[in-house]
């Protein structure tokens, strides 16, 4: 396995522990309308998110100054990294609960 690989491993394991313990949102809508409010610590964005919808993320995410971390997988990935059997391209983590994925993403 290579190093990238594994450094996705972890971010997808630790996003399932946010899943079972923190608090989150899935899909773009959503948040937007959460960076709008200022309550997103945390966006995970699949790398086949549209341009144009990833750069409107990001803009909002440098105004709410919240984090961005681009998923190293598509939305299916993402999707299931979740632990949902549909796609998704934007994670807002909100409250990261038990795990240290906001650590693991700032040590990067």
């Amino acid at each position: 396995m290579s190093k990238k690989s594994k450094k996705t491993e972890g971010i997808g394991s630790k996003l399932a522990l946010v899943i079972k313990s923190g608090k989150y949102h899935l899909g773009t809508q959503q948040c937007l309308k959460d960076l709008r409010k200022g309550d997103g610590k945390l966006l995970i964005v699949a790398n086949n998110c549209p341009p144009l919808k990833k750069s409107e993320i990001q803009y909002y995410a440098m105004l709410s100054r919240c984090k961005f971390h681009q998923f190293n997988g598509n939305n299916i990935d993402l999707g299931r990294a979740c632990g949902k059997y549909f796609r998704t391209s934007v994670v807002t983590v909100l409250d990261q609960g038990d795990s240290d994925i906001l650590e693991t993403i700032s040590k990067k």
